[in-house]
């Protein structure tokens, strides 16, 4: 994308120095348009995150991803093992609307959504901007000896940052266990809830170590989505940019000087104040092209209209823009790249949609016990099965029982007849069916029965009824 003859950017990434260390990256605190859209952006996102767990839809909660218990809630609807498949259509399809999004409009889903990036940005660098200053105090600060300036500054922010670390381990610890079990804990104390509070401390570590250390790394390193950019992106894709053609020209750029006309000169309108590397939280040089530590945050599309405007040039030398539209002149077209993925997401879509809707809050399996065959008692045939109500509601059904819906016959269970399934609760046990020999039409019948709570059809299952051969 650049016409720079000086690649050297490729052999590398900002965040390691020259002998291969770790290099730590003070940005400038940016400002600007862009900016403040992503503050609101970002508040309005923390406030969803953080209130999620704690939210409950006809007694279930809102977001929860027990993974040990394989029981998911996605916006109020619970997700039993039974129903692992629509947990994962409904995964595929958040993967293709991420997938499609990038192909469109690039990496944004990083900078504007992502709770890594919120977090980081909008809560734990706005403190470190409070306590330790903008991003040459901030240097200073790293240069400096320990002090009682620089024991008192770090003690102050790591002690918010570990309080913040172990209140976002609070909330997602809610989503992996709930937030009842979550409260539990802390009606019960530690000593109770050892395993949860465990996981609590090992998770408040953990975001302490990211967030305090290892930052921008995780982007880069442990994230895999950057690294499908390369796949994802074309020249059509929408991403921040810089405007090489404009900012370059005929004689490359040039600091700025209020004397000449660089329209006459042929000097690009980059002045090259270094001002977009400097605010980059990735310590990268936008004017480089598209590159993988590129999270699309806008810093530098803000702190570089804000330097065209003091020196009285055109704003949009870094802005969102195609590689085609910047060399090309071509307007954002919508592909048959990018129509193929929103069929596919429509696709996906539909059949959730009609999925959810077929889905039942009672879910029954009846089955033939195995190794047995039928009974004759009398006139009757009778065969044994073990059934499986799953009660995926928050509601109690006092008055379950069953009955034979296209056949004449009768359901006996072992044990009371009308038994009762606790809210989200499981019910096992055995019953037996009877029907009359002349009923049956063959050896192998196919059976529907209702399991009704009271008078209500709750759901409907089948099974095969065996009875004798016929020789007709």
């Amino acid at each position: 994308m650049s016409n720079l003859p000086d690649e050297a950017f490729r052999d590398t990434i900002g965040t390691i120095d020259e002998g291969g260390n770790r290099k730590f990256i003070f940005p400038k605190k940016p400002s600007g348009k862009f900016y403040n859209y992503r503050k609101m952006v970002s508040y309005i996102l923390l406030t969803i995150l953080i209130v999620n767990p704690f939210i409950k839809v006809n007694g279930n909660q809102f977001m929860m991803f027990n993974i040990l218990e394989r029981r998911f809630n996605i916006f109020g609807f619970p997700f039993w093992p039974q129903d692992f498949y629509l947990f994962v259509i409904s995964m595929l399809v958040g993967v293709v609307f991420v997938i499609l999004f990038t192909v469109v409009f690039g990496r944004i889903f990083c900078g504007w959504i992502c709770p890594q990036t919120i977090f980081l940005e909008m809560v734990f660098r706005r403190i470190e901007y409070w306590i330790d200053g903008d991003r040459g105090a901030q240097s200073r600060l790293a240069r400096q000896e320990w002090n009682a300036e620089k024991i008192r500054k770090r003690l102050i922010k790591w002690t918010i940052f570990f309080l913040i670390s172990f209140g976002i381990a609070n909330v997602f610890l809610a989503y992996l266990v709930g937030s009842d079990a979550l409260f539990l804990m802390v009606e019960q104390g530690p000593v109770e809830q050892a395993s949860n509070f465990t996981a609590l401390l090992i998770f408040t570590g953990v975001f302490y170590f990211v967030f305090v250390w290892f930052r921008e790394q995780v982007c880069i390193i442990a994230c895999p989505y950057g690294r499908l950019q390369g796949v994802l992106l074309d020249n059509k894709s929408i991403n921040v940019a810089y405007d090489f053609v404009r900012g370059e020209k005929e004689k490359g750029r040039a600091k700025f000087n209020k004397k000449e006309d660089r329209a006459i000169t042929g000097k690009g309108d980059c002045i090259d104040c270094l001002q977009c590397v400097h605010v980059c939280p990735m310590g990268i040089d936008i004017r480089n092209g598209t590159q993988l530590e590129c999270t699309n945050c806008t810093a530098c599309i803000d702190e570089c209209d804000h330097i065209m405007e003091t020196v009285g040039l055109p704003k949009g030398l870094i802005r969102y823009a195609s590689e085609d539209e910047i060399a090309k002149k071509e307007p954002f077209k919508f592909t048959t790249r990018m129509k193929g993925y929103t069929a596919v997401l429509f696709i996906l879509l539909s059949v959730f949609i009609g999925m959810l809707f077929l889905r039942t809050d009672v879910q029954a399996v009846i089955l033939r016990l195995p190794g047995q065959l039928f009974q004759h008692k009398g006139d009757k045939i009778s065969n044994v099965y073990t059934y499986k109500i799953v009660n995926k509601t928050m509601k109690d059904y006092n008055d379950i029982h069953f009955e034979l819906i296209n056949q004449k016959g009768e359901i006996k269970n072992v044990g009371k007849q009308h038994f009762k399934v606790a809210k989200e609760g499981i019910s096992q046990g055995t019953l037996f069916i009877e029907i009359k020999e002349v009923l049956l039409e063959s050896d192998k019948t196919n059976v529907k029965i209702g399991v009704y709570n009271g008078k209500e059809l709750l759901e409907t299952t089948t099974t095969n009824f065996l009875g004798p051969r016929s020789f007709n």
